[in-house]
């Protein structure tokens, strides 16, 4: 089996691009066909904001081949809990053959997930988090109690899935550590059955890029909280066949010129003049890494029914996660809801989702009516 080479970008002039966005999801086959193993790296934020559980399962379905080993390797913060509870369920059918493994952090909704794998490997240094689910909510009282009801049934399956994965495990004890939101080392993961074995300890950066997230949990040990003061990598860091980052000329109008291009193949130009400010049309690195994230940001909103104000948002320099808090907070405004959601609040998390506008129908038919009585005034005109 291959081991996971660590991601290299290079640009057309032949040098190292350091990588923003570390949140990363993979699956590979390795070995000749007698030997093969399929591996998945479950390394982000797991449900609609990362790796949903419907890519998942199509992307293991079209590699799998019904006999091969396959190792499903996390490392993730966890998220939406019924996307965990169906990867659960997808590793559970794999059977015997089915390996899971916590390379470094598998908390929330990950853990539901890992535990689907008929074996847990947990690396020596890595933890599994588990914890009550949580949500958003708004309304009135008999929504929330809905809500209540909701949750005490995801807590039941929160159970299930765990006491699937460890039979044996007390269920009042387990009750007990998922509603203080326990973080288990690995020996304690081994010790109460939802691991099998302890594996070599492998260096791996908090949830890839992702570990700001683990600040809406409770009780998160400090030397995870520590990895979030870790500086980026520099250039002394690269490795010694990597070539030099030297500085290049740039070619401002060139870079204008790309900016627009791609943009209106993106079907996105509205927002060159938004691009051209952000960019400072720096260098071809900058600018290619502003198009992706300018790409993302009008896909969110697009998403949330809100297009006009991807130009402000990408303007301002906003990344994804900061997009989807004002999001958050601007549908809030537009009726009622509620959504699942197997994680703990930010200090700063935005208001809750909600369903999607009402149709106003008394605003429209003044509409109508307005714009009728202008037609008759028009009419009344011309014939004087």
């Amino acid at each position: 089996m291959s081991k996971k080479a660590r991601p290299r970008i290079y640009n057309r002039a032949g040098q190292r691009v350091p990588v923003q966005d570390k949140t990363w999801y993979a699956l590979q086959a390795s070995g000749d066909a007698a030997e093969r193993v399929i591996e998945v790296f479950v390394y982000g934020e797991i449900g609609g904001w990362g790796i949903t559980a419907n890519q998942f399962v199509q992307d293991l379905r079209a590699m799998d081949d019904g006999a091969s080993p396959v190792i499903a390797a996390f490392n993730s913060i966890g998220g939406d809990l019924f996307d965990g509870l169906a990867m659960h369920n997808a590793l559970s059918r794999l059977g015997e053959r089915c390996t899971g493994r916590i390379d470094a952090l598998a908390a929330s909704a990950a853990s539901v997930a890992v535990c689907g794998a008929h074996r847990v490997v947990i690396a020596s240094n890595a933890m599994l988090m588990i914890h009550n689910p949580w949500t958003y909510a708004a309304g009135d009282a008999e929504d929330f109690r809905k809500v209540a009801d909701v949750l005490d049934q995801t807590m039941e399956a929160i159970i299930a899935a765990y006491k699937a994965k460890a039979p044996d495990i007390d269920e009042v004890e387990l009750r007990r550590l998922v509603a203080n939101e326990t973080w288990l080392t690995a020996s304690e993961a081994v010790a109460l059955g939802l691991a099998d074995e302890v594996g070599d300890g492998v260096k791996v950066k908090a949830c890839l890029g992702q570990g700001a997230v683990l600040q809406r949990y409770q009780h998160v040990p400090a030397e995870l909280l520590a990895q979030l003061d870790e500086p980026a990598e520099t250039e002394s860091d690269l490795e010694p066949d990597d070539p030099p980052l030297t500085p290049t000329v740039v070619d401002s109008a060139k870079l204008a010129l790309m900016i627009t291009q791609r943009c209106a193949e993106a079907g996105i130009s509205n927002l060159v003049d938004s691009l051209l400010s952000s960019t400072k049309l720096e260098n071809e690195e900058v600018v290619q890494a502003e198009l992706a994230r300018a790409t993302a940001v009008n896909d969110l909103c697009v998403a949330a029914r809100l297009p006009e104000f991807s130009a402000e948002f990408v303007a301002a320099g906003l990344d994804v996660a900061a997009v989807r808090a004002r999001l958050f907070d601007k549908i809030v405004t537009s009726g009622k809801g509620f959504e699942i959601d197997n994680s703990l609040p930010l200090d700063d998390d935005p208001a809750p989702k909600v369903q999607a506008k009402q149709i106003d129908q008394p605003s429209i038919w003044s509409a109508r009516q307005a714009a009728q009585a202008g037609k008759s005034r028009s009419a009344t005109g011309a014939r004087r």
